[in-house]
This record gives C-alpha cells, structure tokens and sequence, in this order.
C-alpha cells in the first residue's frame, strides 16, 4: 500500500459511556492536539460522543458530523458512514490527523469500527480505548461482574429468544446491551431460568440522568435505548 504523501492519522477515540471524568489521559492527549474531529450525531441535534469531551476541547478545530438515524436500518447507516468516510479522507490526504469520537470504546459495538473497515487500508490509523458500558454499568450497580474463572456473556438484547437463552445457560454471568423495550422478553426469559433475582438494571450508566430501577418495575414502565441488564449467578460475591 503507498500512502498520499503528507498522509494524517486517522485516530479512534473511545470517550467512554457517558461521564467526562472517565476519558483516558491518551484520549485527552488527542483530542485536544488534533486539527479535525468527527462524531456520530443525530440528522438534527447534538451528539453525545461530542457532548462528552465539549468541555475539553481546545476550540478552532474543523468538525465533521456522521449525521445519521440511529435505526437498524443499514443502507441509511452505510450511506452515512461512505459520505463520512470520504470527507475524513480528503483531510487524512492533506496531511491533517483527524480524531474519531466514539462513545464506550472503538472496537466494543462502537461505531469507529465501519469507518475502520472503510479507511484502514490507505490510511494510518491508531486505536485509543475507552471505557465500556459494561464497566460502567458494574461499577454504578456497585455489583461484581466476573471473577476467577468466571465465564461472561455479552448479549444484545435484539437477539432471538432462544439465542439468549443457550447463553445464559452457559455462562456464569452476563451483561444484556440495549435492553430497552425488549425488557418483557428479558424479564420473562430470566424468571424461565430463575434468574429474576440474581439480575440488575441501570439505565442511562455514567450520564447525568442515570438511574437505577427494579427490573420489574423496568420492565412495566419500559426503558431507554442506554439500558443494561446484569445477570450475575452466584449473586454479588466473588
């Protein structure tokens, strides 16, 4: 592969959940250094992974917004990721490092990880981590997710009934993503296996709105899309 000369950095920073407090020194160090950023945002409105780091960003800097509906639907998602993708690279070939921001971590459901496929082999490309929202969820519950040889599941809530199922059976402990209106299946599905009791919900983890509700109640009042369920087997004692 022969790079453009002058060639910038495409860099992938994960700004973590939610909470300014948990970005890493590194994604400090980048974000506030290089000339371009971009971000995934809504079609109108702010971006959280923006909001995360507005109070540590230097100013002056050129910004591009992935602006896109947060749906399944992919060909909306892969349009807006092409468009994005080409107006980073037109700033990569003038020599100009561009940040990537990325709520939670990159290379963890993150979103950094479509402009990686589509960039990564003309460009140089560095990986900052962030922290997850798995990580951020135990720590808010106050509640232990692994330990020793524990085996852990992580497991979209959109997965078939059946699929979840096997894996919960299988593990010792779990984190179920994206909860939100699949509550009533996630509800039903651990009162099956008598895990009602050994499970947690948060909604919101490291955001000003953050909060903590029994699962029931959750589940008939229903939740936000940044909702986890944590399902821990031998309750909260390693």
């Amino acid at each position: 592969m022969t790079l453009p000369s002058r060639c910038g950095t495409l860099h992938g920073v994960g700004v973590g959940p939610g909470d300014p407090g948990l970005l890493t020194v590194k994604a400090l160090d980048v974000i506030r250094r290089v000339p371009v950023i971009a971000y995934p945002a809504p079609p109108q409105g702010d971006s959280m992974a923006r909001g995360i780091v507005a109070g540590y960003l230097p100013g002056g800097q050129i910004e591009i917004p992935l602006r896109m509906a947060f749906t399944s639907d992919r060909v909306s998602a892969n349009a807006a990721y092409d468009a994005g993708a080409a107006a980073i690279a037109w700033h990569l070939v003038e020599g100009r490092d561009v940040a990537v921001l990325c709520e939670g971590d990159p290379f963890f459901f993150g979103s950094f990880m479509y402009l990686f496929a589509r960039l990564s082999q003309q460009y140089p490309v560095e990986v900052v981590p962030g922290v997850t929202s798995v990580s951020a969820c135990s720590a808010a519950l106050r509640v232990p997710l692994a330990a020793l040889d524990d085996r852990v599941a992580v497991i979209p809530a959109t997965s078939d009934e059946a699929g979840m199922e096997a894996l919960l059976v299988s593990c010792d402990a779990a984190a179920i993503l994206k909860a939100g209106h699949h509550l009533p299946k996630i509800v039903r599905l651990l009162d099956r296996l008598g895990l009602a009791d050994r499970a947690s919900y948060i909604e919101y983890a490291g955001m000003a709105s953050q909060r903590i509700r029994p699962l029931a109640e959750a589940a008939r009042e229903g939740g936000p899309y940044f909702s986890m369920v944590l399902v821990h087997k031998r309750g909260d004692k390693p």
